[in-house]
């Protein structure tokens, strides 16, 4: 490894997880509904929720290095115990939904590339073969593989923006200019919650303790690491918009979205074009069910590590992939919801998947306004008062569209 490649790596790690994890199944198939629907009108979607993301899981991370604890100990130990038991529940609905939805998407994917399986057959292979690979695999082999599947998404969709002839001038404007088009919410907020992930940004906190960034004076390696993941994940939803917004709103139904999607760039760059692009479709979902498989069964395994400390149950135990209850969540994960499978709507969970995912942003967002603002608990890494500002503008946007969405009901 040169000294070059080392330096990256030492700045940069975590946030390729968070960017892996985040763009996938969520942002990717609303991202492409929202784009043949309703254009690139809707591309300031991406860049809200990348930039909001952004802040949340920047409080995130800098309420461990503060503190020494992660976000959901802190839950635990100084909130009510109504807060941990009515995320833990959330915790669980929200897993069962994507779950489902991110074995819908890599079936839906795998299928269109290998049609001789179902969808079904080959979510439930997805599955099981992410499980091996966490079971497998450690930390540095995660984040390895996470850097191979970025530069596979990236590369196949970032150049096949640029070969696509697009109004350059008019994408501009609709990044800068929001617009809401009449029968659109639902999409906005499965862009908005699917862009950067929702609860697994709260995978943060396990990340950057297995990389070794647990230390107050790693909050500048952590901002770096953080930017640049929430750069190339609003780049990839904005992406994926304008690519969608030349599909044909007729053709976006079921699997047909994935082609609708590829059969356009095999107008523009040939078969060859469809097929590089087909594949890093696939690294882009099956990334995300990685790192949801990965991730997830940690914040359980916090939960009820850290509830069983404040009730002095035990004391000290560790919240790792060896721990008896990371490995019962991770089999939740990996099994129950292949029920879903059978739904025969597998993209309509996964737009489920991205407004569930929009329901916790709010939470989230309030607890962080409360958590890193008090002096007594964070010192001097309270928020500054851009942050307060941004954080209260994420709760305003996200309850406005979750309520506009409810008076449709």
């Amino acid at each position: 490894m040169t000294n070059f490649t080392k330096r990256i790596n030492n700045v940069l790690g975590p946030g390729f997880l968070i960017a892996a994890t985040g763009v996938g199944a969520g942002d990717m198939i609303a991202a492409t509904v929202a784009g043949a629907r309703f254009g690139h009108v809707v591309l300031w979607a991406c860049i809200v929720g990348a930039v909001f993301k952004y802040v949340l899981n920047e409080g995130v991370a800098r309420w461990q290095l503060a503190t020494k604890t992660t976000l959901l100990e802190g839950w635990v130990k100084r909130f009510h115990s109504l807060i941990s038991i009515y995320f833990t529940v959330y915790l669980f609905i929200w897993s069962f939904i994507v779950a489902g939805a991110l074995m819908a998407a890599c079936g839906l994917v795998a299928h269109t590339i290998f049609p001789q399986l179902s969808i079904e057959s080959w979510g439930i292979i997805h599955s099981i073969l992410a499980v091996l690979l966490v079971l497998i695999g450690k930390y540095r082999f995660l984040e390895n593989i996470m850097k191979v599947f970025i530069v596979l998404m990236f590369s196949t969709v970032i150049i096949n923006l640029f070969i696509i002839d697009v109004e350059w001038g008019a994408i501009l404007k609709s990044a800068v200019l929001p617009r809401i088009p009449e029968g659109s919410i639902e999409l906005i907020l499965g862009v908005i919650g699917g862009v950067g992930g929702s609860v697994t940004m709260l995978c943060y906190n396990y990340w950057i303790r297995e990389k070794g960034w647990n230390e107050i004076g790693g909050i500048s390696k952590i901002k770096i690491d953080l930017k640049i993941a929430y750069m190339l994940t609003g780049l990839f939803g904005v992406a994926i918009i304008v690519l969608a917004s030349s599909v044909n709103p007729e053709v976006v139904s079921g699997s047909k979205i994935i082609l609708g999607l590829a059969d356009k760039l095999a107008e523009t760059v040939g078969t060859s074009g469809k097929w590089i692009f087909m594949v890093g479709f696939w690294g882009a979902v099956f990334s995300s069910m990685l790192g949801v498989w990965n991730g997830i069964p940690y914040i359980f395994n916090d939960l009820v590590v850290s509830y069983r400390n404040r009730k002095g149950i035990t004391k000290n135990a560790e919240v790792n992939t060896k721990s008896n209850y990371y490995r019962l969540f991770l089999c939740y994960l990996a099994f129950p919801p292949m029920l879903l499978l059978f739904l025969d709507k597998p993209v309509w969970i996964i737009v489920l998947y991205s407004i569930v995912g929009a329901f916790f942003m709010p939470f989230l967002a309030s607890l962080l306004l409360i958590m890193n603002t008090k002096i007594s608990w964070v010192k001097n890494y309270r928020n500054k008062w851009y942050t307060n500002v941004l954080l209260s503008l994420s709760i305003l946007l996200f309850l406005y569209l979750l309520i506009q969405e409810i008076l449709k009901i």
